[in-house]
């Protein structure tokens, strides 16, 4: 490479910086994957786990996303210039079944991608760390309204999916309903094993342990009258949340954690409609913990301020999901919040 073209590449490289936070250029409608990419990069845990992953055995395998996942990240994170470093993982996407040119759902992509990297790495334990990261652990308390009997079942999740008011919320509220009793009746009656058939019940979940990665997806599109419609209603959400003050009645009794105070470290937000939209993300920087804005391969410096521009109700620009890290001792230092 000529000194000219080499003085041009590292500008335009520069120019898609901001500190350790790396843009990435749209190929094949790809801004969702680019904004996952984002919040992946911006969850550090993950990058380190995967940079520990020997995998020599999986070899040069196009169709193994971890693998990807792991060359993209560390291509992010590099200081050397390197032209769309996220092609390849996209390319194994798409030999997933995340197809090209179509729009996708970035929670469901998430989803995708955590359970590929379940799936497909060969160090089992390290793919383990891995969902640990982002794994909720839940107990499902469901009484029988015909017997009084109650049946607790144990599962988790990896995204805490929450449904929001038409009228407006706030991710208090949301996580308050989501915890709150409710009544099964009709199609959702669960089966008794003592009545020996399906009867009415209250189900309540209670938390058995946090991540340390909280994510939070925001429920905005509704599938009604046969269309899939956006909900661009207000959702408040603070940059610092702390369980143990606002869910109190939350927590089952085998709860033993006492870290629970988490602290806002990316946000995927999407613009548009649900049949026409477009990705971008919100991002800390892990060095100056300064708030950074990141639309395909454009990244620019921004703020707390505009990050609350996501609530809603504005040109349909809204926070479609939420990561929290949570605040731990072991960080050496607490996060100082961007005014």
């Amino acid at each position: 490479m000529s000194e000219v073209l080499r003085s041009l590449f590292l500008s335009l490289n520069m120019r898609n910086r901001y500190f350790g936070t790396r843009g990435l250029s749209n190929y094949s409608l790809s801004c969702c994957v680019n904004t996952l990419l984002q919040t992946f990069s911006a969850t550090w845990e993950v990058g380190d786990l995967l940079a520990k992953w020997d995998a020599s055995g999986v070899g040069g395998d196009g169709r193994n996303v971890a693998l990807q996942l792991k060359k993209v990240l560390a291509g992010m994170r590099s200081e050397r210039p390197q032209q769309d470093p996220h092609r390849e993982f996209l390319h194994s996407l798409d030999r997933n079944c995340i197809r090209f040119f179509m729009q996708h759902d970035a929670d469901e992509v998430f989803l995708f991608i955590l359970n590929f990297m379940q799936q497909q790495m060969d160090d089992k334990p390290l793919a383990l760390e891995l969902q640990d990261l982002y794994k909720i652990s839940l107990e499902t308390h469901l009484q029988c309204l015909e017997c009084d009997s109650v049946q607790t079942l144990t599962s988790y999740m990896l995204s805490l999916s929450l449904h929001i008011q038409e009228k407006g919320d706030s991710l208090e509220n949301c996580m308050t309903s989501f915890f709150q009793q409710q009544k099964l009746t009709g199609r959702n009656c669960w089966f008794c094993e003592k009545c020996e058939k399906k009867t009415p019940s209250k189900q309540a979940f209670r938390l058995l342990s946090l991540p340390r990665i909280l994510c939070v997806h925001l429920k905005r599109f509704r599938y009604r009258g046969g269309f899939t419609q956006k909900l661009d209603c207000v959702v408040t959400f603070p940059e610092t949340f702390d369980f143990s003050e606002t869910l109190e009645e939350a927590f089952s009794s085998d709860f033993a954690q006492n870290d629970c105070k988490y602290t806002l470290h990316a946000v995927v937000v999407h613009s548009g409609y649900a049949t026409c939209g477009h990705y971008t993300a919100y991002v800390r920087d892990r060095g100056t913990q300064r708030w950074c804005y990141v639309d395909d391969s454009h990244v620019q410096e921004s703020s707390w301020e505009d990050v609350q521009k996501t609530y809603g109700e504005c040109r349909r620009v809204t926070a479609y999901m939420l990561m929290f890290r949570r605040d731990s001792k072991e960080d050496g230092r607490q996060p100082e919040l961007s005014g």
